[in-house]
């Protein structure tokens, strides 16, 4: 359900997702990536740098779910950029299988978490196709662990498809997979 005027949308348990200032808020939201994907402190460190960073990009922009003012999910993205250093990573996979067009005018979602006490309650799904209904580009992309997990299926219902996958990016113990959709999401 849609609050007329606020661009919020009201989940169960009175989740609720918005606009999030992630710049502002970049503590709280790695409190539930570090709880949701098993970061230790020196990762959470590393990675504040890297999503302060990032939110300086032109059109990057995140979304928050929150359940009684503590947030409890988050997602940001961005428009792609092939000088980037995720782009500039996942490129030759992409080429060799045929798809490296994808990483021109595309959405990236970079970060996708949820708290474990609210996953599998539709908070993920709600995030992500908010966050990329608001996106101008015409397609989607991401990168998600190479393994049959929940968050690959939620992916694949939304109609991201596999692009490359094995995909090794430094310092990542386990391989991801590159995955892309034309927007508007598929809903259920």
């Amino acid at each position: 359900m849609r609050f007329p005027g606020h661009g919020h949308r009201r989940q169960p348990d009175d989740i609720v997702i918005g606009p999030l200032d992630l710049s502002t808020h970049v503590d709280e939201a790695l409190a539930v990536q570090a709880v949701a994907f098993g970061l230790g402190a020196d990762e959470v460190a590393v990675r504040r740098q890297i999503v302060l960073r990032h939110m300086t990009y032109p059109g990057a922009h995140a979304l928050g779910a929150t359940s009684a003012e503590r947030l409890v999910g988050f997602v940001y993205g961005m428009p792609n950029d092939r000088t980037h250093w995720w782009s500039t990573v996942v490129e030759p996979y992409l080429r060799a299988q045929g798809h490296d067009v994808w990483l021109d005018d595309s959405f990236v979602i970079t970060e996708l978490h949820v708290h474990p006490r609210y996953q599998n309650r539709g908070v993920g799904r709600s995030l992500i196709t908010t966050i990329t209904d608001g996106a101008r580009e015409p397609r989607s992309i991401l990168s998600a662990i190479d393994t049959d997990s929940p968050a690959r299926g939620l992916y694949h219902s939304l109609g991201y498809q596999d692009l490359a996958r094995q995909v090794l990016f430094p310092s990542a113990p386990k391989p991801y997979a590159v995955m892309g959709a034309p927007l508007p999401l598929r809903r259920r």
